[in-house]
């Protein structure tokens, strides 16, 4: 098999992994979700260490935590996923997760306006649209359900500003990754004290829930695995359109599998949001071509 193809299988696997995660957590819908992410930073920092340390990298977990700026980059990115991968499972627990796939179908024109805001990327009349769009569907639900999908929002917005705090890392995925969990670990150490002392926390006193959350480790750590050796081998562009995997799969199993209500505003709202992805796919990947282009003639040239 050739690389790019070993790479859109990784990619698959990253975001099946990821769209079928609600159905693993709910699982647990009984263990509090601050212990469940607590476990799912332990169990993830034992897989992104030993992997760090068969391929003789530890130290560089070291130098990626040296520098008062680094580090603060570092604590803000962890606090960013932290609070992502709690609301995520939250939201699973209390029936949610039509909510969760909605944030992560915006999460890449929040990206984009993002880049915008913050990095003076100029944005293409279509890239506009799409973000036009995404922003009508979700006031159409605020207005239709009454309440603001404040889920949704948390989601990707605490996903996007995490993708933009990454950029300022110099290190590799896979290291920043392991910085960022363990920057993360004196504040789980609290809460697993917490949990401990006003009683037996779910790990040991049930086989089935401890394994439960050790496995939790393994679907954040894996996923990522992937990702990183996808993004070496796959262009940008099929990366970004194979990301609407993840939402769909959750959307599915939002509906088909835990019966979540879908109604009408929702009816509404989701083909606009489809419509803005669709939008931003085709520009995505009218520049990747357009980049193609001029890669050829600059070596036709020399």
């Amino acid at each position: 098999m050739s690389e790019t193809g070993k790479g859109m299988m990784a990619v698959v696997g990253t975001f099946l992994i990821w769209g079928v995660s609600p159905a693993y957590y709910r699982l647990l819908s009984h263990v509090p979700p601050l212990e469940i992410m607590s476990h799912r930073v332990i169990w993830s920092l034992v897989l992104f260490s030993g992997l760090l340390a068969v391929q003789g990298r530890l130290g560089e977990v070291g130098a990626a935590l040296r520098g008062r700026r680094q580090l603060g980059i570092l604590v803000l990115a962890s606090t960013l996923i932290s609070a992502n991968w709690f609301l995520f499972i939250y939201a699973t627990q209390i029936d949610r997760v039509t909510e969760t796939s909605i944030g992560y179908y915006i999460y890449p024109l929040l990206a984009v306006l993002l880049g915008w805001v913050v990095y003076k990327e100029r944005l293409s009349l279509l890239q506009w649209l799409a973000v036009g769009l995404a922003g009508t569907a979700v006031a159409l639900l605020t207005w239709g359900l009454g309440i603001l999908p404040w889920f949704s929002l948390a989601i990707a917005l605490s996903f996007a500003l995490y993708g933009l705090s990454k950029k300022a890392l110099t290190s590799g995925p896979v290291v920043s990754v392991t910085a960022e969990v363990l920057v993360m670990l004196p504040f789980i150490c609290l809460v697993m004290v917490g949990i401990y002392a006003s009683g037996p926390g779910h790990f040991g006193w049930s086989l089935r829930d401890s394994l439960l959350l050790i496995g939790a480790g393994p679907m954040t750590a894996i996923p990522l695995f992937f990702f990183s050796y996808a993004l070496r081998r796959v262009a940008m562009g099929t990366v970004g359109l194979m990301l609407y995997m993840n939402p769909t799969l959750q959307f599915l199993c939002a509906v088909f599998v835990f019966g979540e209500a879908f109604t009408r505003w929702h009816a509404i709202a989701f083909p606009m949001i489809w419509l803005a992805l669709a939008c931003y796919t085709w520009e995505v990947l009218r520049r990747e071509r357009a980049a193609r282009r001029a890669v050829v003639r600059a070596s036709e040239i020399s």
